[in-house]
């Protein structure tokens, strides 16, 4: 069985929150895990050529990116998720606790890089509009804000990780936010993931080197407002 490209990130939420929040004894005696093992991630299509973001981003760069990095982390979250229907089977407490970091990685990956493929279009850039102009407004006072805190967030991000513009359901602001590796931003801050920003070296060395400044800037060419607005649209609806 195959799941959905467009769920796959929705199930692996829920699976990183019962993995943080729930007890080893109330995994074992559940059967969503369990279920979920029986399914196949996929490495969901591109909605663009390779090269239609260029030259804000290289077409090497995207092939690489989605073929190699994005594909492992879809590779190794199935093996690992087969492993741990196993481990939940057996009761094997220690191979569930072990398995715990390698789902949250290579499921945070997996999520991360689905959201991340469609925040971006070869017709993206220019100002959002609508709901969403409203919420930044109301949140950073006007697009330049928004812009300069993630681009500032993203830059000063210590080795690996993302950048995020998310929405908290508590407050209904916008926030920025950043994460570490390939943590997840829902299961990991409570934020629902609007906008994310790559700051992986694999994401921009190839064409960029070692100036990450300049791969953020040029980000912004190419970011699709209508899907973030989108994302908005459900965060609020959930």
């Amino acid at each position: 069985m195959q799941v959905s490209s467009i769920y796959n990130p929705y199930v692996i939420q829920t699976m990183a929150q019962l993995i943080l929040k729930q007890s080893v004894r109330q995994l074992a005696n559940g059967r969503i895990l369990l279920n979920l093992a029986r399914c196949k991630h996929t490495l969901p299509d591109l909605p663009y050529d390779y090269n239609a973001l260029e030259p804000a981003v290289s077409s090497e760069i995207m092939k690489l990116h989605h073929t190699k990095h994005h594909a492992t982390y879809v590779n190794n979250l199935n093996v690992a998720e087969e492993k741990l229907a196993e481990a939940l089977h057996k009761k094997d407490t220690e191979s569930i606790i072990q398995l715990q970091n390698v789902i949250k990685f290579n499921g945070g990956g997996h999520i991360n890089h689905s959201i991340f493929w469609r925040n971006l279009s070869p017709s993206g850039g220019g100002d959002p509009s609508g709901d969403l102009l409203n919420a930044i407004q109301g949140s950073f006072q006007n697009v330049e804000a928004m812009k300069k805190a993630i681009s500032t967030a993203a830059v000063a991000v210590q080795g690996s990780g993302w950048a995020w513009l998310g929405y908290c359901k508590e407050t209904g602001k916008l926030r920025v936010a950043t994460t570490a590796n390939q943590d997840p931003l829902l299961p990991t801050t409570g934020l629902i993931p609007l906008l994310g920003i790559d700051v992986w070296e694999h994401a921009y060395y190839l064409q960029y080197k070692n100036v990450r400044p300049d791969y953020v800037k040029n980000i912004w060419k190419v970011v699709n407002w209508k899907d973030v607005n989108e994302r908005l649209q459900m965060a609020k609806g959930s």
